[in-house]
């Protein structure tokens, strides 16, 4: 099949204001190092950083749920009219090292008035303090809490980069186990290999604003632990053809000048030709994560399209 039945470029050049934010996120301070040695120094020296705390405004914007999966803390944001029929289970990212940071809060609450669904948000332990497989424990904790209280089909898997990740890796143990399967996954530029095999995203890096390769590799390393970082299980992106097929029907959503978008073509072309339901949205010249920045025309239109996705 072409390209074009599994992906589509929603615009042909960035908007002056999503070229202003690029040009403003380029000049914030980097959060890492660019060198794998520096990023793994850097991880073995630090201070688990802590969760940016939910802005108290939003206990007026909505109604709130605290509650805990596996031990650890998450928070559900529901619509003042009440809970909504669809439920949005969405992973922060932050390359599984990261917390919850500020701009992530905007962007979920955004999600909500524009789908009108509930969604909860776990704040997951952080690698490599922690382990994958206690990042994965307390995301089927969450999912197996929602479904008590959700119809599986109406639950949607969400997240951004790591987070992306984290839905469809939930997703494909459920497959695994032959366990129920959310209805749909919504992705913002999932983080498909973490060891950035394909030397086609060195291409992408010169524009990218945010994302080092060998930086990426080093955090991809330190999460994966002894397992192996290549292998479908850490990277959903070598997932069995089988199991593609499986899958519910899939958006993703990314940026040209971000470098998951070499393993999000992949990705949608993979999952496309096993049978899938997929589609892959890009946007010339917005960043990683672009969907965050909010007053964009590239990020309205990236909710919009959510929102028609979710309440279909």
């Amino acid at each position: 099949m072409a390209d074009n039945n599994f992906i589509e470029q929603r615009s042909k050049k960035p908007s002056l204001l999503m070229r202003l934010g690029t040009w403003l996120i380029s000049k914030q301070p980097e959060i890492f190092p660019r060198t794998h040695e520096g990023v793994a120094r850097y991880l073995e020296q630090r201070e688990l950083p802590p969760d940016t705390p939910m802005p108290e405004k939003f206990n007026r914007r909505f109604n709130v749920e605290y509650w805990q999966a596996a031990g650890h803390d998450c928070l559900t944001l529901h619509p003042k009219a009440g809970k909504g029929a669809k439920h949005i289970l969405y992973f922060h990212g932050g390359g599984f090292v990261l917390p919850m940071l500020k701009p992530h809060w905007p962007l979920v609450a955004a999600m909500v008035e524009e789908t009108a669904a509930s969604l909860t948000v776990p704040m997951y332990p952080l690698a490599p303090e922690s382990s994958r497989k206690q990042q994965d424990k307390v995301a089927d904790a969450a999912w197996a809490n929602l479904t008590r209280q959700w119809s599986p089909s109406e639950i949607i898997l969400s997240g951004d980069s790591a987070g992306g990740h984290m839905a469809l890796a939930l997703a494909l143990r459920q497959i695994r186990a032959g366990g129920a399967l959310p209805g749909k996954l919504a992705l913002f530029a999932p983080w498909l290999d973490v060891t950035m095999a394909d030397d086609a995203a060195r291409e992408v890096e010169p524009h990218d604003v945010i994302l080092r390769v060998e930086a990426l590799r080093a955090m991809g390393a330190a999460w994966a632990g002894d397992d192996e970082a290549g292998g479908p299980e850490c990277s959903p992106l070598y997932a069995a053809e089988e199991e593609l097929a499986q899958l519910p029907p899939t958006q993703m959503f990314v940026g040209q000048h971000d470098m998951f978008v070499i393993d999000n073509r992949t990705f949608a072309r993979r999952l496309g030709a096993a049978g899938g339901s997929v589609k892959l949205y890009e946007y010339a010249g917005a960043p990683h994560v672009f969907m965050a920045v909010l007053n964009t025309r590239e990020a309205k239109d990236c909710l919009r399209l959510v929102g028609e996705f979710v309440t279909a």
